[in-house]
């Protein structure tokens, strides 16, 4: 679930004067819900008057309970339609992990409601999604391909659906999704609300949104600061070939700390990773190559702290609520500014502080000047004398010289060169 702060010093007010439903105030209280955050304070009026919603808000603002309060609360004043047994309200989300983690806080939220939801996702057996969608649904969290699927196979009803909410529209389009999402609001009545929420707000998100939503109450979130107070962030300058070295330091002298590792490619992920298993260190990896049932269990092996260390993607790992990381490595600079305030934001949440440190080699200078003019400010460097970085590799268990390892990391400063040089 994302972060929910005690309090907000720039709103006083408490969630009982939105006179939400009382089964519902009881569950926020049983979650720890006191004060509601920015975004929360600003779409719930708008979206239980029955208005369509255009939101523009970062990952870990509270957006998920933003839109799920009110939209249970809207769903608990009206009756079902007559003969309908469908959704009635559609989530969509770009992952599984997401869909996953939007679903429990539906659940909470809805408990005792007398409300049901699921989520289904592609990659496993659609058997089970299929014979709980039977018995019937109210709220359906789901990502894009499986629900079009199973609309197409008519297990999915939503002629009466009321609400239709796109969380993180922006990566689902990342991810190539926007035609299943045309497709699928054709399956939709045209007078329905719609809420959309996304991180970012280019031309190519305008266009999808004012395809969905009717006048809609803008609202955006701009943080004061794009990286959160309580996330100290630097980088150090690492070349390309030493970097796993200093990984195993910063790992080794942080015994009791947790980290999520993020690298630029699949097969990046797989390299560090067995870099760290060569010197006894226990990881698991997350990217697209994975199978469903891979992704979910490396989640759930660092979730229970069976490992300390989660090597990721960036689309693998986005909006993922992962309690008490101590430290984000940026193993590699991120090729995208958002990206690197995605990643650090995976630290210091809620009440917690978190670190976050980025290796920097010489050949990603034009990727760091681009997340400092993001960011607006220069970030913190780790000064390291010519010394500390030998005796880094002289410790280091994995110092042989790996000829493997060397012409890898070649290779891919040769593709990296390339790949500036068609843009």
């Amino acid at each position: 679930m994302e972060p929910h702060p005690s309090g907000n010093k720039e709103n006083p007010m408490k969630f009982d004067a939105f006179k939400l439903n009382p089964q519902i105030m009881s569950n926020l209280g049983t979650m720890g819900f006191r004060r509601p955050t920015d975004i929360q304070y600003k779409a719930l009026p708008a979206i239980m008057q029955g208005d369509d919603v255009l939101a523009i808000a970062q990952t870990g603002t509270g957006k998920t309970a933003a839109f799920a309060i009110p939209a249970i609360h809207n769903l608990l004043r009206t009756s079902r339609k007559a003969n309908y047994d469908g959704v009635r309200c559609l989530i969509m989300e770009p992952t599984h992990e997401l869909s996953a983690q939007t679903g429990a806080v539906v659940e909470q939220i809805a408990m005792k409601t007398g409300l049901t939801s699921l989520f289904i996702h592609g990659g496993t057996d659609q058997k089970p999604q299929i014979d709980k969608l039977k018995k019937g649904v109210d709220i359906l969290i789901a990502t894009p391909g499986r629900l079009f699927d199973l609309i197409h196979q008519g297990y999915v009803r939503t002629f009466g659906t009321e609400i239709l909410i796109l969380d993180e529209a922006d990566h689902m389009l990342d991810l190539g999704f926007i035609d299943d999402i045309r497709q699928i609001v054709r399956y939709l009545p045209r007078r329905r609300q719609t809420l959309f929420f996304s991180a970012t707000i280019d031309e190519k998100i305008k266009r999808l949104a004012y395809s969905l939503v009717y006048k809609p109450v803008h609202i955006r979130i701009s943080p004061k600061n794009m990286v959160a107070k309580n996330v100290t962030h630097s980088v150090v300058s690492v070349p390309m070939d030493q970097k796993r070295y200093f990984l195993e330091r910063i790992y080794n002298e942080n015994p009791q700390s947790r980290f999520i590792v993020f690298v630029r490619t699949r097969v990046r992920a797989e390299r560090v990773l067995a870099a760290m298993k060569r010197v006894n260190i226990e990881a698991v990896s997350m990217h697209g190559d994975k199978s469903q049932n891979e992704r979910t269990s490396a989640l759930e092996t660092f979730r229970s702290d069976k490992v300390r260390m989660l090597i990721a993607t960036d689309v693998s790992a986005r909006g993922i609520d992962l309690p008490q990381v101590d430290y984000v490595v940026n193993y590699d600079v991120p090729d995208v500014p958002e990206n690197y305030i995605h990643r650090v934001g995976r630290t210091g949440r809620g009440m917690n502080k978190g670190f976050a440190v980025t290796f920097f080699a010489p050949e990603e200078q034009e990727y760091l000047d681009a997340i400092q003019e993001y960011v607006g400010e220069e970030i913190d460097v780790i000064e390291m004398s010519e010394s500390d970085r030998e005796a880094t590799i002289d410790f280091s268990q994995d110092s042989a010289f790996d000829w493997k390892s060397m012409l890898a990391d070649e290779m891919e400063k040769a593709e990296n060169v390339n790949r500036k040089g068609r843009r």
